[in-house]
């Protein structure tokens, strides 16, 4: 390879941005006891992230080829780190949630442009072997995250999570700045911000909808209006898409079978495999009284067997029709969220391993595979829309599968706890419940909420397999509707994968 120095760069942003989607989950509890967060508080912790990163993926992507990709990376960095330093000195949730925003929009800017960058560097074999070793950082991340969580949070504390992220982002402007040259798109595209702001508002009402049914119920005025909120964007992001010059997502392709169900499987698959974990951690540190350590570690089985299985599969089905894996996958993913609904009071983390096994082979066999199959799906042209706009739903879908998640949760414990103290069980505050309820019953209501919100993440899985085997097939003659000429791709986001 010509140089290591801007895959060296672009990999350093690449493993800070998706170590930070999952670093967070060890450390809920010691941040709901030093903050006084809620439960809600909780989930915007790791939403705020995650929506962010979601809504503005493909806007900053479009921003980069007009402005240049590496001026935005780094101040996607930039934003990244101050973000950070923000994050590790918040005083209470409300900061924190704000920060952690914020980071995500800092986030957005870097993953949007990283492959777009590499490909700028690097052509033929080094670009392959380039995208190799960033994929790997990719996934490594994602399994670090837990564990190194875990290290800080019981060392130094877990406002080090977001501190570590400083001399890094430092490296990586310095290593930016010096090796990576600079590089545009299209010249005279023009960005499309009333999409970027329609879809951003769709996905926080969404989002903020379930999360406040959680809290006050589906009639609540906040539920009830923030709904009314994302349906009303959703169809100005409709509006706007339809006669934008330069969409972030040509509406043609939702006419492509195989395109919506990649998109739905995308979408579904982060949701249901990730969207209890935090909630899981919790339950494991607060009612069984681990570490931070050990319940990252915990994680270990579905971590390995992702990494087994993707191995594994890149070698045996190299071709493999999409709709088995990607259907195949959702399906070990959604039997594996079944399998772990059976805790009781008694139960330890012990229990899960066997459905942390069937969710990280699901995961092995979807995550590589989804952002290729939205590529066949679609036009050559299409191919740089098509993949950020799956990166963009798999985002989403986290965001919302965390927010349902907890919802079920809380819901299922009002049925045995009183409405507050529900709620404070659920945040991770079982020690201010110990001396009100027996321990008994504190375990068996958390461990019914779990297997509540397990159920619902596995019949969702079961569902989405069912309808990427119907949807995703191989096209008969012409493949799908063509988009119409004037939808610009967005290049370098084809081969992005995240878990």
């Amino acid at each position: 390879m010509r140089t290591w120095g801007p895959l060296t760069a672009v990999c350093l942003g690449t493993f800070m941005l998706l170590l930070d989607v999952t670093i967070v989950v060890v450390a809920l509890p010691d941040m709901a006891r030093a903050l006084h967060a809620s439960l809600g508080d909780l989930q915007w912790v790791v939403d705020g992230y995650a929506l962010a990163l979601a809504a503005l993926l493909l806007g900053l992507g479009a921003a980069a080829d007009a402005l240049g990709r590496r001026r935005v990376h780094v101040a996607g960095v930039v934003l990244f780190a101050v973000a950070s330093l923000l994050c590790g000195l918040a005083s209470g949730p409300g900061t924190l949630v704000a920060a952690r925003a914020v980071q995500g929009v800092g986030a957005a800017a870097m993953f949007a442009t990283t492959l777009p960058l590499l490909g700028s560097v690097y052509q033929g074999r080094q670009r392959s072997a380039a995208l190799g070793v960033w994929g790997a950082v990719s996934g490594g991340a994602a399994a670090v995250g837990p564990v190194l969580g875990g290290v800080l949070t019981e060392g130094p504390g877990w406002r080090w999570i977001f501190f570590v992220n400083l001399p890094v982002s430092v490296a990586a402007i310095w290593l930016t700045l010096r090796m990576v040259p600079e590089s545009k798109g299209r010249a005279g595209a023009r960005i499309d911000w009333l999409g970027t702001v329609a879809f951003a508002a769709f996905a926080g009402g969404a989002t903020y909808a379930v999360v406040r049914a959680g809290e006050d119920g589906w009639g609540s005025a906040a539920t009830l209006g923030a709904s009314a909120l994302a349906v009303a964007a959703l169809v100005c992001f409709v509006l706007v898409e339809r006669r934008a010059a330069h969409p972030l997502l040509d509406l043609s392709l939702l006419r492509v079978p195989a395109f919506v169900g990649v998109m739905a499987g995308g979408f579904v698959f982060n949701g249901v495999a990730f969207g209890t974990t935090p909630y899981l951690s919790l339950w494991m540190q607060t009612l069984l009284g681990m570490s931070p350590v050990r319940a990252g570690l915990t994680l270990l089985p579905m971590t390995v067997a992702a990494m087994a299985v993707a191995i594994a599969a890149g070698r045996l089905l190299h071709g493999a029709p999409a709709r088995r894996t990607i259907g195949g996958g959702l399906l070990l993913i959604g039997a594996g969220c079944l399998a772990q609904a059976v805790l009781g009071a008694g139960s330890t983390w012990t229990a899960l391993i066997p459905g942390f096994v069937l969710v990280g082979a699901g995961t092995g066999l979807v995550s590589p595979t989804v952002a290729g199959a939205a590529l066949a799906a679609v036009p050559p042209e299409r191919a740089g829309m098509a993949g950020g706009a799956v990166n963009t739903v798999r985002q989403l879908g986290y965001a919302l599968g965390v927010a349902v998640a907890g919802t079920v949760l809380a819901s299922r414990m009002r049925d045995t706890l009183p409405r507050e103290a529900a709620h404070t069980l659920a945040g991770g505050g079982a020690g201010a419940l110990r001396g009100s309820f027996p321990e008994h019953t504190l375990r068996a209501a958390f461990a019914s909420g779990l297997d509540a919100a397990l159920l619902v993440a596995g019949c969702a899985g079961l569902a989405a397999a069912v309808l990427v085997a119907v949807l995703v097939r191989p096209p008969r003659g012409p493949r799908g509707t063509a988009p119409r000429s004037g939808a610009r791709p967005l290049p370098g986001k084809e081969t992005v994968s995240q878990g």
